[in-house]
């Protein structure tokens, strides 16, 4: 991943920080996503939020659901609707691994971070991921901080 950050066509448009604390990731997926061409001039300007989305697989297609597009100002006559559903592009063998994961208790699609690839094509990084108990964001939140006081006290020695 260092390596494509380090590209200068590789850019994150939009994040959701929050998805690692709500949810436990088992696994993260690429995919691509379908858009229309004042939704990519809108992304390149970087107005987006993916943060309240979900993915779904509804009848055989996988989705993504409730994502923000912001309009783009210059497109007059083909405008966007900015909360669409919008097709996300996988193969059959991810596909019905991510179905299965859904159909199985407590598992959900989390979008974690909306980007161009090195090659200027958008695409987002899908979680499988289990929602989390308070009693488990507490015990997460508590190790950060430990580790964080672990650090200053190496340093401060150091």
């Amino acid at each position: 991943m260092a390596k494509t950050k380090s590209d200068p066509n590789y850019k994150v448009i939009a994040e959701n920080r929050r998805a690692r604390f709500d949810y436990a990731i088992e696994e993260d997926i690429e995919c691509g996503i379908i858009l229309e061409g004042s939704e990519v001039k809108s992304l390149r300007q970087g107005g987006s939020n993916i943060a309240e989305s979900y993915a779904t697989v509804d009848e055989g297609e996988l989705w993504l659901v409730n994502s923000y597009i912001a309009p783009y100002e210059q497109a007059k006559m083909f405008k966007h609707e900015e909360r669409r559903r919008r097709k996300l592009l996988v193969s059959r063998k991810e596909l019905s691994k991510l179905w299965q994961a859904t159909a199985r208790k407590g598992m959900t699609l989390v979008p974690l971070v909306l980007y161009f690839n090195h090659r200027g094509m958008a695409k987002i990084k899908l979680g499988i991921a289990k929602g989390k108990k308070n009693h488990d964001k507490r015990d997460t939140s508590a190790k950060r901080d430990w580790n964080r006081q672990k650090q200053r006290l190496l340093k401060q020695s150091g």
